[in-house]
């Protein structure tokens, strides 16, 4: 049985009796029966749904590429308007919150440090804390499960739209959690509440619930794709594509150039658990390399309970850099609204993963110096789990 999502709980929750609802929500705020939330709302006698705040890639999440802004709009079903929270703004203004007396959170995350609904979540208990308004964080499963965490922990010298908090990658924690850890322990202040799911345990991926997988933002299209997403979003800041504008973006990658074979047959050498690297060509129809023919790999994950994606990132890029050193670059900036800032550093988090992959380390090397980071936030985390 799918469990029962925060989203489907928080109807029955007294103090919103009588209210004034602003909902931040995407396409996939929707329930085990494919209930959007915003009709749950407008269909509760006791609430009133007066505004829709949406994250990045849109309300309707059909934008496809990063720092591509979307614009207000007004639905025009439910007859409120839509606030584009990745704008101009990022964060609610006093105007978007203007008769709104509880700002109700649903949104889907991956379990990623990097993807950006959980600071727009942030940046709305900030917006809310200010203006006096309460907040409710409807809860949702970690597709990718509750329980591994791996990865650097964010060096808060590179807060940026994709890291503002000392989390590592992949966090192994709910959105409701991160609302917690957010909240009180990184003294957001806001007046929160959250909405738990019953029927989850954390070690259930989505396909273990029940659920269906419904698609959080286009180029996570499926729960293969989120699995392996902790490591292959790093791609995003070197010049390999990271299958962006093929049908299986963040399993496929590569470049032009790069041998198929050769590529896979050091990765497998390496004997990574629970996955396997498939020679493979293909053409991206748009981003990184549209058009061109790449040669790369297809990661097939093969066993996920020891899989480890931020590792499976980091020896990709090992990898590549190694086959074709002088073809091989890091992306400049900007990326999400960092100017400065090195978008592999952002998105790793530390500037010492470059540093280590520059200076020809092993991958052992590499993993030995996030545990310290590690065992301390798992120390924190500890305190902010509900399941």
């Amino acid at each position: 049985m799918p469990p029962i999502l925060g989203s489907q709980r928080f109807l029955e929750y007294h103090k919103l009796s009588g209210t004034r609802v602003g909902l931040v929500s995407n396409l996939a705020s929707v329930d085990t029966e494919f209930r959007h939330s915003a009709e749950l709302v407008t269909g509760a006698p006791n609430m009133d749904l007066v505004a829709l705040f949406g994250p990045q890639h849109g309300f309707h999440a059909d934008v496809q590429d990063n720092m591509v802004e979307t614009a207000h709009s007004h639905h025009s079903r439910f007859g409120v308007p839509v606030y584009s929270l990745y704008s101009d703004r990022r964060e609610p203004t006093s105007e978007m919150l203007d008769g709104i007396d509880v700002l109700v959170i649903d949104l889907q995350d991956v379990g990623t440090r990097v993807y950006t609904y959980i600071y727009t979540m942030a940046n709305c208990l900030r917006a809310a804390a200010r203006q006096g308004i309460r907040v409710v964080v409807c809860d949702r499963p970690n597709p990718i499960g509750g329980t591994a965490v791996e990865g650097p922990v964010l060096d808060l010298d590179l807060r940026s739209f994709v890291g503002q908090f000392p989390i590592p990658l992949r966090h192994g924690m709910t959105i409701a959690e991160l609302a917690l850890l957010f909240n009180d322990h990184y003294q957001i202040g806001a007046e929160l509440e959250v909405v738990t799911m019953s029927g989850w345990t954390r070690e259930k991926y989505l396909d273990e619930t029940g659920m269906s997988w419904v698609i959080p933002s286009p180029n996570l299209p499926t729960l293969d794709s989120a699995i392996v997403y902790p490591g292959t979003v790093l791609l995003e800041g070197t010049n390999l594509s990271e299958g962006r504008g093929t049908t299986r973006p963040f399993e496929l990658f590569g470049a032009p150039g790069l041998d198929p074979d050769n590529l896979a047959s050091e990765l497998n050498n390496h004997k990574l658990s629970g996955v396997h690297f498939r020679p493979m060509t293909f053409k991206p129809t748009f981003q990184k390399y549209a058009g061109s023919t790449c040669g790369g790999c297809q990661i097939h994950v093969t066993d996920r309970s020891c899989f480890k994606p931020v590792t499976c990132g980091v020896a990709i890029i090992l990898a590549c850099r190694q086959a074709d050193p002088l073809h091989f670059e890091w992306r400049q900036p900007p990326y999400e609204y960092e100017e400065v800032q090195m978008p592999f550093d952002i998105l790793a988090g530390t500037k010492q993963l470059r540093y280590a992959i520059e200076n020809d380390y092993t991958l052992g090397d590499i993993e030995d110096r996030w545990e310290t980071e590690l065992d301390a936030f798992l120390k924190i985390r500890q305190h902010f789990l509900l399941y």
